[in-house]
């Protein structure tokens, strides 16, 4: 008989722990790749959990599997009220740049960072005046002196666009960092998270913000790394072709 039932007992025992620990509801979103399982749960049998997935079809789940495998519930994010954004920029390493004072004007136009690179040159100009009375006529090196770079303005310009965005949770966390250079150039990383965990405004919400970055981009003398395409490999040939 154990035998038989063996199927029935472990689905009946899992499900018994399921509930008692609020593991699963009717109605979360829960991931579980191994048996192709992504969508909303529709319904808790005794034998079964049946999911519909977000292409509309329909996966059933041995109630015992949810117990002796992981799976992902997306509850606690919908119960938070705000979803994660954690997407980079691969920013190409030959546009970043130490700013020249044009440059620094150029970008005080920028409501946004003019208090923050005012108060930048403030700091670098009295890190610099205590450095020649330090080191002395070797302080007019330029690498021995304290500049801005557009990288570091942008970024700050990232954190502060983020800051000011009603669409972005202001109470969750919010980090704009550069991540180790690759051959891919140097990632940018935005972590943050939405106002809202509708699926829909969130993707909208997140679209635009990357959107206007990539667009900015250019304001802060910056590129974005991009491998070459046949149109880039076209212009190189018919350039050596000319010369």
């Amino acid at each position: 008989l154990l035998i038989v039932f063996k199927d029935t007992l472990t689905s009946f025992t899992a499900g018994l722990q399921l509930t008692a620990n609020d593991m699963l509801r009717v109605g979360d979103w829960i991931e579980m790749p191994q048996v192709g399982a992504d969508g909303d749960v529709i319904d808790i049998a005794l034998h079964t959990v049946i999911v519909q997935n977000w292409d509309n079809t329909i996966t059933a789940i041995p109630t015992w599997r949810l117990m002796s495998e992981s799976f992902k519930n997306w509850r606690g994010m919908s119960d938070s009220g705000g979803r994660r954004i954690k997407k980079t920029l691969l920013l190409d390493a030959s546009s970043i740049k130490f700013l020249n004072k044009k440059e620094i004007d150029e970008l005080k136009k920028i409501i946004l960072i003019e208090d923050y690179i005012n108060e930048k040159v403030k700091t670098i100009e009295n890190a610099n005046t205590d450095l020649v009375r330090k080191i002395g006529d070797i302080s007019s090196v330029p690498t021995n002196q304290r500049r801005l770079t557009n990288l570091g303005t942008f970024r700050a310009y990232v954190n502060l666009y983020l800051a000011s965005s009603n669409q972005v949770h202001k109470q969750m966390t919010r980090i704009v960092r550069v991540l180790k250079p690759s051959a891919n150039g140097v990632p940018l990383e935005i972590y943050c998270f939405t106002s809202t965990t509708d699926w829909r405004k969130y993707e909208g919400i997140q679209s635009d913000i990357f959107e206007h970055f990539l667009a900015v981009l250019p304001e802060f003398g910056l590129k974005i790394f991009q491998m070459p395409t046949g149109n880039d490999l076209k212009k190189y040939i018919s350039i050596t072709d000319e010369s």
